[in-house]
């Protein structure tokens, strides 16, 4: 319901005008890189990793998509000149896969080149094949600072995983957050959640790395487990969870002596996340409409 009223043009009024400072800003660090960077500070001096993206998708001008990694490349310089225990996120399509897969590409390879971490995030299904693609090139061209994510919700990703893992490769596992029909993706809770288990528990003896994206207790407490069980090195994995969501949660793993990386988004374009986040958990929505509704 929520990831459908998010294309009403009233719905997004409303929440583009009041909803960063009835508390949008829970879950986005700000509309700047400064604000980024204040974030990504604060996280880290409570013992908490950190990664940024700037927010955006869907580009369709050339120009536009140099300039997203432009900013890309002075961000990641900036969060090594900041010695930020933080790395980056980006969306393929923010960098013009849309407009043709060599662009995002080489968009892609000017900021890997930095040397910094990437992540290349993954989008709807349409996508996958083409980041998949470009994520292995980078690999085989020798680029070691780079991963990718893989959604448990779709069918296709056991069959991804099983051809991703003699690279050795840096993945974060999520469950998925884009509106995919039944042919391709786990319509049933219960069976998005079986299937990341299965997953996550073949990442773990995969010999690559594995980033636990997930504020469910009860998979995070298995994954513990299954992973002291099958004596997985901790420094072959981490919990990853979004900002504003668990806090609580994030700081006791921490203390527990798990490294937990912490999803900081910063950007002007910050409505279409804002209002997955609300989709995702229902918590999070009554948490703004609240706030929309005492200012």
């Amino acid at each position: 319901m929520i990831l459908t009223a998010a294309d009403n043009p009233q719905v997004r009024r409303l929440v583009s005008k009041h909803g960063m400072r009835l508390g949008g800003s829970r879950f986005v660090a700000g509309e700047t890189m400064e604000d980024s960077v204040r974030a990504l500070r604060g996280l880290n001096e409570k013992g908490l990793w950190a990664n940024t993206t700037l927010l955006g998708e869907a580009i369709r001008d050339e120009g536009e998509a140099r300039a997203v990694a432009d900013e890309y490349i002075v961000l990641v310089d900036r969060l090594a000149a900041e010695e930020l225990r933080a790395n980056v996120a980006l969306k393929l399509t923010h960098l013009g896969l849309d407009i043709d897969e060599e662009l995002a590409s080489e968009n892609l390879r000017r900021i890997v080149e930095r040397g910094s971490f990437i992540r290349i995030d993954m989008e709807q299904s349409s996508y996958v094949d083409a980041t998949l693609r470009i994520y292995r090139r980078l690999r085989e061209d020798g680029f070691e600072n780079v991963g990718t994510v893989l959604q448990a919700y779709l069918y296709r990703t056991e069959d991804d995983l099983g051809t991703l893992l003699p690279l050795r490769p840096n993945l974060r596992l999520v469950k998925g957050a884009y509106l995919e029909p039944p042919e391709i993706a786990y319509p049933k809770k219960a069976d998005v959640d079986a299937a990341y288990v299965r997953l996550l528990e073949t990442m773990l003896l995969g010999g690559g790395y594995t980033a636990i994206a997930t504020h469910d207790e009860q998979i995070i407490e298995h994954a513990i487990r299954f992973a002291e069980e099958r004596r997985v090195p901790h420094d072959s994995f981490e919990f990853q969870m979004l900002y504003g969501v668990r806090p609580q949660l994030q700081l006791a793993l921490a203390a527990r002596g798990y490294k937990v990386l912490v999803a900081t988004p910063y950007g002007p374009e910050w409505y279409p996340y804002l209002m997955r986040r609300l989709g995702e958990r229902p918590a999070n929505a009554l948490f703004l409409l609240r706030n929309l509704v005492r200012g």
